[in-house]
């Protein structure tokens, strides 16, 4: 339900970069101190089974910010159909797509983007022309740099103001300090008006060891992964510490989570324990993340939900606090989580009714609905992140209580054929509407895409 013009809070989005379900102490970690996160969680409400709509990060940032799922706004690929959108791709979020930014300026926010984008690189992709007053930061992720695997003819990284790249390459080290001061400085400048904060850090990202600042570096039991998921801990801690000395808290909603699951590297670094998996598929571990939401006064503190939610929630959300709806010219998949945030009783999720469901790329892999995920019967099933087909061998329907079986250790599909059957239903209706494979689906909508795309350089 809408709230009143004059109720209206600050909305703050701290997303992380492939960092996983278990890499906060408040979430089982032993190997990081995550004091801020840790206060956060007791003074706000901690979710447990909340998810991001892809293992990977552009089609989940689509989700966020157009409430969607991926496959409903064409962005579950890049334009050369790889998983994610690449320097100098053609393709992007359609200028018509309504945002979360987009709806709150509509409502009197002031709105800044503050960190990774990586919705598109080129001009009429970019968060100055999705809703977004100020843009400061790098239009996709910090290892998409010269010399990277694929990516010989990319150049130096991006740091933009707005639409104008101001250096290339930053110094990597540094970007999650810079994030947070700009974060800061934004918060400071419009703290007489309702505003709305997007803060995607590119840490611990995609590299395969993370950045971090000097001071923090070596202060970890984990290495310069840990050391990286402390510095964002502490990131957090300044932001909050912002808030109380402008007088915000409690005038201000903020979330916290990870567009993705931590990824697999050898040795490890992040962990998604006790759930099975890694980021960059539709596993428990690729999917689920951490998601703390904190509002004095207005969410019970020490509150944990274990009611699924997911990172398209966020902009119906945040559309109800504004005093507003979502667009009704259009399917919006996400629902309104303040049933769930302002109550310390249980509360319904609508996923328990309409499913939710697992894409990797363009393919339908899972689909979850109440305490039961189902693993689809595949013929050919796209894995890792270049989408590559298994060797040849069908995957069989495999079927998981989740709510006994978090890390998906006993498989029930031969005992429970009508909860197969009835989750294989869902699974045909998402097909429909949303599409898989090659198959488009009835309610998708396009993507942008423009002729002649360039890279972001200095000029």
């Amino acid at each position: 339900m809408p709230h009143k013009p004059d109720d209206r809070p600050n909305i703050i989005v701290m997303l992380m970069d492939n960092l996983g379900y278990g890499d906060l102490e408040c979430y089982g970690s032993q190997r990081h101190r995550t004091p801020n996160l840790d206060r956060m969680a007791r003074e706000g409400m901690r979710f447990t089974s909340f998810y991001s709509t892809s293992g990977v990060c552009t089609p989940s940032r689509a989700s966020l910010m157009t409430g969607c799922y991926p496959r409903r706004v064409n962005l579950h690929c890049s334009g050369e159909k790889r998983p994610v959108l690449f320097p100098g791709d053609a393709k992007g979020l359609h200028p018509d797509e309504v945002t979360m930014a987009d709806i709150l300026r509509d409502q009197g926010y002031a709105t800044a983007c503050v960190g990774k984008w990586h919705l598109g690189d080129q001009p009429p992709f970019l968060p100055t022309r999705h809703g977004f007053d100020e843009f400061f930061g790098a239009p996709y992720s910090e290892d998409m740099v010269p010399n990277a695997g694929r990516g010989k003819h990319w150049p130096p990284l991006p740091l933009m103001r707005n639409e104008t790249v101001i250096e290339a390459p930053p110094d990597r080290d540094l970007l999650t300090r810079r994030y947070t001061d700009a974060a800061i400085d934004f918060i400071r400048r419009r703290s007489n008006q309702p505003f709305f904060l997007y803060l995607p850090q590119a840490m611990p990202g995609s590299s395969a060891q993370p950045f971090v600042s000097p001071p923090f570096r070596g202060r970890s039991a984990n290495g310069i992964y840990g050391d990286c998921v402390e510095e964002l801990d502490a990131s957090a801690g300044e932001i909050l510490e912002t808030l109380t000395q402008l007088g915000l808290d409690d005038r201000t909603l903020v979330i916290w989570t990870s567009d993705n699951g931590a990824v697999r590297h050898e040795p490890m670094q992040g962990s998604n324990a006790p759930l099975r998996g890694w980021g960059y598929d539709t596993s428990e571990g690729g999917q689920r993340m951490p998601m703390i939401a904190r509002w004095p006064g207005r969410i019970p503190g020490g509150i944990v939900r274990d009611d699924v939610a997911t990172m398209m929630d966020l902009l119906p959300t945040a559309a109800g606090l504004a005093g507003t709806t979502v667009p009704t010219d259009r399917i919006i998949d996400g629902h309104d989580l303040a049933p769930a945030l302002f109550s310390d009783k249980p509360a319904a999720s609508p996923y328990d009714k309409c499913g939710f469901f697992y894409y990797h790329i363009h393919q339908l892999q899972a689909v979850r609905c109440g305490p039961w995920k189902l693993y689809l019967p595949l013929e050919r099933k796209l894995e890792g992140l270049s989408g590559d087909l298994s060797k040849g061998i069908p995957a069989e329907a495999r079927l998981f209580n989740l709510n006994e079986d978090l890390h998906e250790d006993r498989e029930l599909a031969a005992r429970h054929p009508e909860i197969v059957a009835r989750l294989t239903k869902l699974a045909d209706t998402a097909r429909r509407e949303l599409g898989d494979e090659d198959r488009p689906g009835s309610d998708q909508r396009p993507a942008g895409w423009v002729d002649q795309p360039t890279p972001r350089v200095l000029s």
